[in-house]
C-alpha cells in the first residue's frame, strides 16, 4: 500500500503501536474483519480518526468490509519496520537494564540483544539471557564492529549524555533512553525519550483530580 506524500505527524505515528497491539489482541481472538466503528469502540478512539490515521499510509479498509486484521496487523507492522531486525545494546546492567534485557518480547519481534554494558567490575562478564555484560570504555569499538543500531541508556541522568556520545561515536542510528534526561544526539540519529516518572506522575494527577471532584459532591 502506497503512502500518500504528506509528511505524518508525530501524533499520528504514536498512535500506530497502539494500532499494532489492538491488531494483535484481535488476531489471537481469531477476529479476521472488523469495522472502524468496532475499532474505535475498543481503542477510545473515534472512526473518523482511525480512517484518517490509516489514510496517512494510503488506507486499508472497503468500504460495507472494513478492516481485514491480519492484512492490516502485517501492513502496519512494515510501517513500524518490525518486519526487518535491529542489533541492539544495552548501557547500564542494574535493575533496570536487566528487566529490559529479560522482556523477550523484543526478540520475538526482531531486536537482537547483543551486549550490555556497565562501569560496574562486578557485572562485567556476568551474562543476562546468555547476553555478556562488558566493560563501558570498550562500548564504542563493539558497537562499530557488530553494526550496532540501537543503543538502550538504562544509566543515572548525570552519565546519559557521555553515554549518548559513545553510543553515536561507535555508529547507532537510533538510541532509547531511558536516563531522567534528555540527552542531546546529531540530526542523522533518531532518539526515543522514556521517561518512566512522568507517565506516573500524569496518573497521579489524575487521581488527584478525581479525589478533589469527589469531595466536591
Amino acid at each position: 500500500m502506497e503512502r500518500s506524500s504528506h509528511k505524518v505527524s508525530m501524533a499520528v505515528i504514536r498512535r500506530l503501536p497502539k494500532y499494532y497491539r489492538y491488531l494483535e489482541g484481535l488476531l489471537k481472538k481469531d477476529i479476521n474483519r472488523i469495522s472502524s466503528k468496532e475499532l474505535s469502540r475498543i481503542m477510545g478512539l473515534t472512526a473518523s480518526q482511525i480512517r484518517q490515521d490509516l489514510n496517512c499510509f494510503g488506507g486499508f479498509g472497503q468500504q460495507g468490509y472494513g478492516y481485514n486484521v491480519a492484512e492490516l496487523h502485517n501492513e502496519i507492522a512494515k510501517i513500524l519496520g518490525l518486519n526487518k531486525h535491529y542489533s541492539s545494546v544495552i548501557v547500564g546492567a542494574g535493575n533496570l537494564g536487566q528487566a529490559i534485557a529479560n522482556y523477550s518480547n523484543f526478540q520475538r519481534q526482531g531486536f537482537e540483544l547483543k551486549g550490555m554494558f556497565d562501569i560496574n567490575p562486578k557485572l562485567i562478564g556476568l551474562r543476562i539471557r546468555d547476553v555478556e555484560i562488558h566493560d563501558i570504555d570498550n562500548i564504542e569499538g563493539f558497537v562499530r564492529e557488530n553494526d550496532i543500531e540501537i543503543g538502550i541508556i538504562a544509566v543515572p541522568l548525570e552519565n546519559a549524555q557521555d553515554i549518548a556520545d559513545k553510543l553515536v561515536a561507535g555508529g547507532v542510528k537510533g538510541i532509547w533512553n531511558f536516563a531522567p534526561f534528555d540527552v542531546k544526539v546529531p540530526e542523522n540519529v533518531e532518539i526515543e525519550h522514556v521517561h518512566l516518572s512522568e507517565s506516573l506522575y500524569t496518573l497521579t494527577y489524575l487521581l488527584n483530580e478525581k479525589d478533589i471532584l469527589e469531595k466536591k459532591d
